[in-house]
């Protein structure tokens, strides 16, 4: 793959991941991040949605910082920094089929339980936060995917919307400083990695604003449910690619 057919796509795809998380609060790096893994490979698509996370994060909460549950937030972060050396490990490391396999069994049994909806036992307590952050923080520093334990602590919760998608910004802008911190000391911020994301960032600020007015104006119940029935699509397609490759190798 040429290298200008290959901006393009990046770019069309972060784009959309952008729409995403500033639309639904979360979802960027589940959509992105394995059609990133196939374009350009795992250990650049991880820093690169980092960097693009940590720029919609702080944009959004430039406006809704007053919404963020601080003792939830804080609680997730904490318990986030035990988890990101044990997934930069991962990242390192020569496991880029297991990886793969794991993230699309994360895209899809995350997105089949949004779809579905159970009804779960509402936490009062703060206390599980540490449990759903570490395991946040292994997925965010080896695949840059830390929102599913998050988003399912905070549904659990019983947030309102406002407090969901605020919230989820303000774990995701702490966790996100050290997953960067942790990509670049790993030495993942390479010349590929910040050239994307240079060619990126006007977009990223125009779907970012697109998003906060999305956010506002369309039923969310409609959207959420064709994005998840997306990704289930993008995760299969991802654990198909990777079976091949096993088979064929």
């Amino acid at each position: 793959m040429n290298f200008e057919l290959s901006t393009i796509l990046v770019l069309s795809i972060v784009s959309f991941a952008t729409l995403l998380r500033s639309t639904f609060g979360f979802a960027d790096a589940m959509f992105a991040m394995p059609l990133l893994a196939i374009i350009i490979g795992l250990k650049t698509a991880a820093p690169l949605m980092a960097i693009v996370a940590m720029t919609i994060s702080t944009s959004i909460l430039i406006k809704n910082w007053r919404d963020v549950q601080i003792k939830s937030a804080w609680r997730l972060f904490i318990s986030s920094l035990a988890g990101i050396p044990l997934g930069l490990w991962f990242l390192k490391g020569n496991y880029d089929v297991p990886m793969k396999l794991f993230l699309a069994a994360v895209i899809i049994c995350f997105s089949t339980y949004s779809l579905i909806k159970p009804r779960l036992t509402a936490i009062k307590s703060e206390n599980p936060a540490y449990i759903f952050g570490f395991f946040a923080g292994v997925l965010g520093g080896a695949y840059n995917t830390n929102g599913p334990p998050v988003v399912i602590y905070g549904s659990m919760r019983k947030w309102s919307p406002l407090a969901f998608r605020a919230t989820l910004q303000g774990y995701f802008f702490m966790a996100g400083i050290f997953i960067c911190l942790g990509h670049g000391f790993a030495g993942l911020w390479t010349h590929t990695v910040l050239s994307y994301y240079l060619f990126s960032l006007p977009l990223v600020f125009v779907f970012t604003f697109i998003g906060g007015w999305l956010n506002r104006s369309i039923p969310q119940g409609k959207f959420d449910r064709i994005i998840h029935s997306l990704l289930i699509a993008i995760g299969v397609f991802l654990l198909l690619q990777t079976v091949q490759g096993m088979i064929l190798a």
